[in-house]
């Protein structure tokens, strides 16, 4: 299974935890060429920590670029648990 797909198979599954927050604040910044701290992603564990640069070389072949869709809209709906319900 390549990275973007068990990235998103991941947020899906447990999108508040703060892996998957960081995980689809990458994404997010990928998606849109944002800046990203780079040293959220050395607070991941080792699998996550792989994972998040599994994605970027992925993201940086563009191969997957169906995958990266479906990982773009999962992370935006977790971005939108993150802010204040009003």
């Amino acid at each position: 299974m390549n990275a973007i797909k068990k990235a998103r198979k991941f947020i899906e599954k447990d999108p508040a935890s703060p892996a998957a927050q960081t995980l689809s604040s990458l994404v997010l910044a990928l998606g849109s060429e944002r800046d990203f701290p780079i040293a959220d992603i050395y607070e991941l564990d080792l699998d996550h920590f792989n994972l998040a640069m599994e994605i970027l070389q992925e993201w940086r072949l563009d191969r997957y670029f169906a995958g990266k869709a479906k990982l773009f809209d999962i992370s935006m709906q977790t971005a939108e648990l993150k802010q204040p319900q009003q």
